[in-house]
Formats: structure tokens, sequence, C-alpha cells
């Protein structure tokens, strides 16, 4: 599972343009965003290295649910067990590495069973039966269990690290937990969702996310809600960037004329409900809280220029059990912003492919994208992502 670490294919000067401090600084190269030997550099260094957010419990619900996902390449079985243990395997057989689940494929049963020649393992990955393994000598059922991939469950949330070398997840999320808590996501449930898939590199959405600089000029509608010139981004601890934005006098949450169709979330204080906060985790997962639901994008790289998108809205089980209630006015208002930025990132894509581009400098409004900038580029150069943060709190 360990990984042979290399340098990253790219002018080691060019990514030390990166790492300047912030107003000296300038974008990454050209290649970061456009290589395929890049791409495939930040595959084994940056996705299967890091805790990957993989989708939600909920997909889990019951002992002996199983879906297949892919991190870079390798398969993961992931599986509910009969101790209600989400848990996480490499989604290969013991005996001849036939897959034991077809990608991207659900099923539901007591046991894992490998359909080519019938071994079979218990949902805790413990091999039960091999077919005719009796005139094998020696043949142990204990020493032939699945191979497993570390795994958590984090406020319904479920991460894998394939390589097994990611920090603990516990500093990897750092100070992002007591940031999340009080929305407590784990208890709410999908109103609703939807896939998306945009031609750009993935670093773009992270560049796009933290910053409100675009705002004015392609989100008339998310400007009447919240000043884009309000918030903070804040430099914590942990594989996270971001901060918050106020409301507008007259929103309470983030719709299209500022109004609600849900219910505050319970225990948030007066502050948080007339804000919205926003964090993106490397790799691949944004949250954006607010004080009536909890909406999350979750990116897949399809390749160097490609992306699939998960964008998902959370709202209490109480919400949605109501026969009134409708999700459409957070959806309508965030599928209407996400396709105007999924517009321009597929805009800034196709210029970062130019042979006219040249990595530019970052403005006051962008100190979050140099923070999130510099840790690339560190990771570029040292090889591996660093959940510590170097950057100070500044105002966006």
């Amino acid at each position: 599972m360990k990984r042979n670490h290399q340098s990253v294919p790219l002018d080691r000067s060019q990514v030390e343009r990166s790492v300047a401090p912030f107003g000296l600084s300038r974008n990454l190269p050209q290649g970061a965003y456009t290589s395929a030997e890049v791409y495939h550099w930040e595959l084994e260094n940056l996705w299967a290295a890091s805790w990957v957010c993989v989708g939600r419990a909920d997909d889990l619900a019951q002992p002996g649910d199983q879906k297949v996902i892919r991190i870079a390449g390798d398969g993961i079985l992931l599986v509910r067990g009969e101790d209600d243990v989400v848990r996480g395997f490499f989604n290969v057989c013991r005996h001849r590495g036939h897959e034991l689940l077809a990608p991207e494929t659900c099923a539901h049963a007591k046991t894992i069973r490998c359909p080519y020649h019938g071994w079979t393992y218990a949902l805790d990955g413990n091999l039960k039966a091999a077919p005719r393994s009796g005139d094998i000598p020696g043949f142990d059922l204990s020493e032939h269990g699945l191979s497993p991939a570390r795994t958590v469950v984090w406020h319904g949330w479920i991460f894998v690290n394939a390589t097994g070398d990611a920090p603990p997840f516990e500093e990897w999320v750092g100070e992002l937990e007591n940031l999340v808590r009080p929305f407590e996501p784990e208890r709410l449930r999908p109103g609703a969702s939807k896939n998306y898939e945009v031609q750009a590199n993935w670093k773009l959405v992270h560049e796009n996310y933290h910053e409100c600089y675009h705002c004015p000029n392609i989100h008339p509608e998310l400007c009447r809600v919240t000043p884009h010139e309000s918030g903070i981004n804040m430099s914590r601890n942990g594989a996270f960037i971001g901060g918050r934005m106020d409301l507008m006098p007259h929103a309470v949450t983030m719709s299209l004329d500022g109004h609600s169709d849900g219910q505050p979330l319970r225990g948030l204080s007066g502050q948080q409900l007339r804000q919205v906060d926003y964090y993106g985790m490397v790799p691949n997962l944004f949250l954006s809280l607010h004080p009536d639901y909890v909406m999350y994008h979750r990116v897949e790289p399809l390749a160097v220029d490609r992306i699939g998108i998960e964008c998902v809205w959370l709202f209490p089980p109480e919400v949605l059990e109501s026969s009134r209630f409708s999700a459409k006015y957070a959806f309508d208002f965030w599928d209407l912003t996400n396709l105007q930025d999924w517009r321009a990132l597929e805009a800034v894509q196709r210029g970062v492919s130019s042979r006219g581009y040249i990595p530019g400098p970052l403005a006051q409004k962008e100190d979050a994208v140099h923070q999130f900038v510099t840790r690339i580029a560190r990771a570029y150069l040292d090889g591996r992502f660093d959940p510590a943060s170097l950057a100070v709190t500044a105002t966006r």
C-alpha cells in the first residue's frame, strides 16, 4: 500500500514562485492544470495519500450494504458490518485477485463473495470459506483476510486513505472539527442532490471556491443576499481553507430572495444564524454551512481537465418529514450559482491551456487562494501535502 516518493514533473523554479509571500507570489505554472504527468503524480501523492471523501455513511444504511468506489486507480469496497461499523477493503480477492464487486456498483449480502471461485468473507473482512482449499498444505483461513483500506466516518461523511500513510485523520481534519460540529451534519439527511461534469482541472474548483472577487461579475443573485466584500478567511491547522460571509439584513439564508422554507439548525449561535461558512477540505470536499441547511460538493477527478461534482443539500430530518417542505428554495439558488461557476471554470481551463498563459499575481481579495496555491506548491516541492497551515488570518 505504501508509495514511492517521486518529484513532481514541473520546473522547480516555477513552482517556487508560487510559495513566495502573499503579494509577491504567482499562480501555479501551466503544467499544474494541463499536464497528464502532473495529474497522475497528483493522483498518487495528493489523492491516494490523502483522506479522500467518498460519500455519506447513509449510502450504506444497513449491515451488509456494500459499494465500490475508486481512488487513484484503486477499487475500494466499502461495507457496513454486523456491528454497524463502516469498513473499507481493497476490492481484490486474496485468491487470484478477481474483483469482489463490479466497479461503481452496490450490493447487499450477509457476506462478501468473490464471483470467480467463490471465496467468501465475513463483513469484517475475515475469510470464512475457500472451496477446495483443503488440499493446500498449511492453508489457514485466518491468514487470508481482505486487505484493509484506512477508513473513517466523520460527521456522516466517509473518508478513505488508499496508501495508508496519510497523517492521522484527527490531524488531517484539525480545527475544522470545532467549526463543523455545531451544525451536526451527521444527523442531517439529503433533501436534494445533483451531479455535474465540468471540463476543468480539480484545483480550479478550490481556487474559485475560495474567493468572491469574481462574485459581482458572474453571481448577481448571490450578491443580492450576501455582501461580497464581507467575511473573513481563516488560517487554522488542518487540511482545509475557508472562512465565512455575512447575510444581507433581509436574508435569513442563501436563496434567490433570502427566504427559507426550512428552519434554523438547532444549537447555532446568533452569529452563526447571520452568516454562511465555507470550507474546502483537500482534496475534494467543500462544505457550505448555512443557518438552515448544509450543502456539500464532492469532487472526483476524471482526467487532467475533467471532473465530476456531486452536490447534496442536507436538512434536519424533522424538516424533511413535513409534507409541505420543498428543498427547491435552496436547490434553485445553488444550482444557478453552480452553473455560473462551472462556466467560469471551463473558461479558465481553456485559458490556462493556451500558449499565452503566464501565471499572474493574486489580489488582496484572493488571500485564501494564495493559501491553497501555496500549500499545493509546497506539496509539489515536498512530495506530500502537509495539513499544518502556515498562513495568517486575513480579511477577504
